[in-house]
């Protein structure tokens, strides 16, 4: 997260621009998700690929996923599942940010603040000189130091101040979140292991319709929840594969108001259906439906201890991995990634949706993000904690002499500048894409 030495600006911690592929391991379905940081997440059509994860019991009627043909964020008609991600991330945040202030605490070093949120002061009290407080807006949350704080009484030369200390206690403070985070991700992946185990995936032909909104253009023409599309446009579908949904989401946006003939399976008889997809304001066609892969879960629970240790190993490395994959992915493509870039209202929408399954679920979502957070700060960008690593590192190269103070700030102030510029378009963006939100326009 963003460190500034100064009570004025404190360092915020902002969900970032953060991809991830989830695979569990050996035992899951290997799809496609990005998640975020704090004030930023990622591809919307990628995160449906959690949510179909969703780990179901029973018949595959039940299995619901994120709408894909367009920003169909359902997770907000349930006040509990919004509450239950908002939660999760605050949690993720918290945890971040605690890393940062343990870590000065036990050195000695002089914390001025702890806050969980942004925006105006909900609550506060002050313990041993520090300000802890909850504000208005839990989409992020700062510990700040007295160094640059003019109000301060504490002297500019105390060697407990953070700015006076070695570099080594400095590195430590600052990549303290980043290792808090991993280390959460790792307890959530073998809290899961050891209370609900992990999913073993058996793969069914086609393409799954979970649920079918009112109204849409899918209900107009016939198209029933717990339908499985086995072709489009007299094209059959690959018996399985991770990309069989992107295939009909492409066809569906490619169709405004064109007939799409979909061969469905429903029970035991085959069916054909024409649907005339509805026109989005982008021009791109949508029919009102969410689709996932056709796929069955059941839990492996591990037998033993070694076991635990065993399948959280794995899950946790499998999903490290992909983070790091998705991320090496998304700059090497970021033309084509940088306008599936999503803000909070897309990471809380997710986060809900899942929520509505069952636990499982969630325990991806949380370890997902808090590798996501982990990796985005170490970024060696402005506001970032990786940026102020990067200034450390400088500084060790100049033998010890540090860039004038002017000139840190004016790095950090132009990178945190950048970060709320884009994180209020996104929101704005996020907002407009939802479902409900174009009804209404």
């Amino acid at each position: 997260m963003i460190i500034n030495l100064s009570s004025s600006s404190p360092s915020h911690s902002l969900l970032g621009f953060i991809n991830s592929r989830t695979p569990i391991s050996d035992f899951s379905l290997k799809t496609k998700t990005h998640f975020s940081k704090t004030l930023f997440a990622s591809s919307h059509s990628s995160f449906s690929s959690i949510k179909n994860r969703r780990f179901r019991q029973g018949r595959r009627k039940k299995f619901r996923t994120l709408a894909i043909s367009g920003l169909d964020f359902s997770g907000f008609e349930s006040a509990q599942s919004v509450v239950e991600a908002a939660a999760v991330l605050t949690a993720i945040i918290v945890v971040h940010e605690s890393g940062h202030f343990l870590a000065a605490y036990l050195q000695g070093i002089h914390v001025s603040k702890f806050a969980v949120g942004f925006g105006p002061v909900l609550a506060k009290f002050n313990y041993n000189n520090v300000e802890y407080s909850i504000r208005a807006f839990p989409l992020g949350g700062f510990v700040a130091f007295p160094d640059n704080d003019p109000d301060s009484d504490i002297p500019v030369d105390d060697v407990n101040l953070l700015k006076n200390r070695p570099i080594f206690d400095r590195v430590l403070v600052i990549s303290a979140g980043v290792i808090a985070n991993i280390i959460f991700a790792y307890t959530i992946v073998f809290v899961q292991v050891l209370s609900v185990g992990l999913p073993v995936q058996e793969s069914f032909p086609g393409v799954l319709v979970p649920e079918v909104r009112p109204f849409s253009a899918a209900s107009r023409d016939g198209l029933l929840a717990g339908d499985v599309i086995l072709g489009v446009n007299d094209v059959k579908l690959a018996k399985t594969g991770p990309s069989l949904v992107s295939e009909v989401v492409d066809v569906i946006k490619k169709n405004p108001k064109r007939k799409v003939v979909f061969s469905i399976e429903r029970g035991k008889e085959n069916v054909e259906i024409n649907v005339t997809p509805d026109e989005n304001s982008d021009g791109s066609g949508r029919i009102g439906v969410q689709l996932s892969p056709n796929v069955k879960f059941s839990n492996a629970k591990p037998k033993n201890i070694l076991e635990v240790f065993s399948y959280s190993g794995r899950e946790f490395w499998g999903l490290s991995s992909n983070v790091l994959d998705s991320l090496k992915q998304t700059f090497m493509n970021f033309s084509q990634s940088a306008s599936k870039v999503s803000g909070p209202i897309a990471i809380i929408a997710v986060g809900a949706e899942v929520a509505k399954s069952n636990v499982n679920g969630l325990y991806q979502f949380a370890a997902i993000l808090n590798l996501n957070l982990a990796v985005i700060n170490l970024l060696p960008l402005p506001a970032l904690d990786g940026g102020t690593l990067a200034l450390i590192l400088v500084e060790a190269v100049r033998g010890g002499r540090k860039l004038p103070l002017e000139v840190e700030q004016r790095i950090m102030s132009s990178g945190i500048t950048l970060v709320l510029v884009l994180g209020i378009y996104l929101l704005v963006r996020d907002t407009l894409n939802l479902e409900f939100i174009k009804d209404l326009l």
